[in-house]
């Protein structure tokens, strides 16, 4: 099982802007009076979509749908999960107009590749104000199959439970806080999975015990860590995805913001694996409070 695909989803936004409801619990997001945001984002969306093809991506682009309105469509790793099994995954999402972006036509349109074999669907968790956001809430370790996870109010330790048990994983689970002590939202932004390493906000994890046993968990299977400090997760150089291209070359994808927080040293290391590339999502880190890699919904579905 390879920890990095070729094969990604990214939706490309109808009416992208500040969200309130999600506002409580994402401290990354502002509320900025910035005009023409929408038009903004596009511009970076597009640009985004042109660099990872120029590298040999393969990218499938859906068009959000005009209503109902949903400003955090331009993040898709939220709602859906594609695995190597044929399984598709629909997660539970804390703010009400979240639940939207969950699209069947989606998973329809990728049939036209790639087999689904079952549709799985924890939504239903919804009814219990209980929430696990995807490959936000999990940093999954493909090869390993570890699931870690930051315990959050979007991040549920049942409905995580009932990821693992589907997908054969085991849960890696702890508590993170910001430099001002609020609790991490979700796991991506303080946390990548690479092929041999992993990039993580260490001091982020408060609790000693826990801390060692993530670190415990990276080193027993062989992943060089590259520590984070907590200033460069700000610039969102924790939320990073390793793709791949068509002939197997692997690249980490980040944003613009998160390759100029990081150190010579930190880069170095992750040239041993992977060739960083990086888009100017400015906009969309800003308003959404999201950055490259929950804009990238990995598709490791089987070909058809």
């Amino acid at each position: 099982m390879s920890q990095s695909t070729s094969n990604i989803l990214m939706v490309r936004p109808a009416a992208f802007g500040y969200n309130e409801q999600t506002a409580e619990s994402n401290t990354f997001q502002n509320n900025t009076s910035l005009e023409q945001a929408h038009t903004k984002a596009l511009e970076e969306f597009d640009a985004f979509v042109q660099l990872l093809e120029a590298h040999g991506i393969n990218v499938t682009v859906m068009k959000d749908t005009e209503q109902p309105v949903k400003p955090d469509a331009v993040f898709p790793n939220n709602w859906v999960t594609f695995h190597e099994t044929g399984d598709v995954i629909l997660y539970p999402m804390q703010a009400e107009n979240r639940r939207f972006e969950r699209r069947e036509d989606i998973v329809r349109k990728l049939e036209d590749r790639f087999k689904v074999n079952h549709i799985i669907d924890l939504s239903r968790f919804e009814l219990q104000n209980k929430f696990l956001e995807g490959t936000g809430s999990m940093v999954l370790d493909r090869e390993n199959k570890l699931a870690y996870a930051c315990l959050s109010p979007r991040t549920d330790v049942e409905v995580l439970q009932s990821f693992c048990e589907y997908a054969g994983y085991t849960p890696v689970t702890f508590t993170a806080v910001d430099a001002q002590q609020q609790a991490i939202y979700h796991t991506n932004v303080m946390m990548c999975i690479g092929t041999g390493y992993a990039i993580i906000g260490l001091d982020s994890i408060a609790n000693k015990a826990e801390k060692e046993q993530v670190e415990q968990s990276l080193k027993n299977t062989n992943k060089e860590i590259i520590a984070l400090g907590n200033e460069q997760l700000k610039h969102f150089a924790g939320n990073m995805l390793e793709v791949q291209n068509d002939q197997g070359n692997k690249y980490l994808v980040m944003s613009k913001s998160a390759y100029d927080s990081l150190q010579p040293g930190q880069v170095a290391t992750i040239e041993k694996y992977a060739k960083p590339l990086f888009a100017d999502i400015a906009t969309i880190e800003t308003i959404g409070g999201g950055s490259a890699r929950c804009m990238l919904a990995e598709v490791h579905l089987p070909a058809l």
